[in-house]
């Protein structure tokens, strides 16, 4: 996935202050160990100095060199030694006062045989993933609040009942949620207006920016309308931002994009549509979309080769119903 240096730089600074309170944390515990116990703070000078002495030693060619580094480490083994004893005997664990790292991987560094460490690829994707404000707007957004029984339990001609249609869609996105990112299919959530489409790709967004993977959300339009101005925008500052809204869209571990069918259809767009779903299922990233369009609607709207790629390469979620919100209000 491609960085961007804006939201690398906010994770980095987010790191260096997790590496601060850790430092902060750990001269805590040495002045609180060093009050208590003075013979360990002795102790620590101590070997500080055989440290600064072996350094000297080993650059110099003095012929007892071998026999004093010997005494050395023996001296400093017993020290350490002693330093567990007093540790324990006042009540503390022999290893409080080692050093504390969040990621005992790179020592809170990021960096992990030289490349970025997944502590830091974390914080990048909760950046990343900070735009989820303008979807989970209410904040209860959780499959524990999905309400079944504001769906009809009354079948539909020849089949199920919403209730029961409802219960086998929330039961796919929950199970897409918990698995993520191990899925193998993208999710085409279809149907009316109000129907809960929009809360349940929250709730899975929820559930997987917890996780620490990069969440992206969008409406179709909007989505589409940064690829143009990508390539359009005679403004650089737009050009890059739009570009970056691009390149997060196309990266991201799960892109959920809002009312397919609602955008401007245009040569651009269209083009803008193919890329971006095309991109991503080339890429093995999972994409969820929503729409109000039937399978006829999407077929007459959309070219044959986006067409194929949804039907072929979504699970689609069928919404049945009354609008949940006329029924709130009511």
């Amino acid at each position: 996935m491609p960085y961007d240096g804006k939201l690398l730089a906010r994770a980095r600074e987010q790191l260096e202050q997790r590496r601060a309170a850790n430092q902060a944390e750990q001269q805590r515990r040495l002045s609180t160990v060093y009050a208590r116990v003075p013979e360990i703070q002795r102790i620590d000078l101590t070997m500080r100095a055989q440290m600064a002495e072996l350094v000297r030693l080993t650059i110099s060619r003095r012929p007892d060199l071998r026999e004093r580094m010997e005494e050395l480490q023996k001296e400093n083994l017993e020290l350490q030694v002693r330093r567990a004893e007093l540790l324990t005997e006042h009540g503390f664990g022999m290893d409080y006062l080692d050093e504390i790292c969040s990621c005992p991987k790179c020592r809170d560094t990021g960096v992990l045989n030289g490349a970025p460490c997944e502590c830091l690829h974390k914080l990048y994707n909760q950046e990343l993933t900070k735009e989820l404000g303008v979807l989970l707007q209410s904040g209860d957004e959780s499959f524990e609040h999905f309400d079944l029984t504001l769906y009809s339990g009354r079948p539909l001609a020849g089949g199920s009942s919403p209730r029961e249609t409802m219960s086998m869609v929330y039961d796919a996105c929950k199970k897409f949620a918990a698995n993520f990112p191990k899925v193998s299919a993208n999710l085409l959530l279809q149907g009316g207006t109000g129907l809960g489409k929009t809360y349940l790709s929250a709730c899975i967004a929820r559930v997987v920016a917890e996780k620490g993977c990069s969440v992206c959300y969008d409406s179709a339009s909007a989505a589409l309308e940064a690829f143009e101005r990508q390539k359009f925008s005679r403004d650089p500052e737009e050009a890059e931002a739009a570009g970056r809204r691009v390149r997060q869209m196309l990266g991201c571990d799960l892109m959920i994009l809002d009312d397919l069918g609602t955008e401007m259809l245009t040569p651009v767009s269209a083009s803008a549509l193919y890329t971006l779903l095309n991109t991503r299922l080339v890429n093995g990233r999972r994409t969820i979309i929503s729409t109000n369009c039937t399978d006829e609607e999407l077929r007459r709207r959309y070219s044959p080769q986006i067409c194929s790629r949804l039907e072929g390469e979504f699970l689609c979620l069928p919404f049945q119903g009354d609008d949940i919100r006329r029924l709130r209000r009511a």
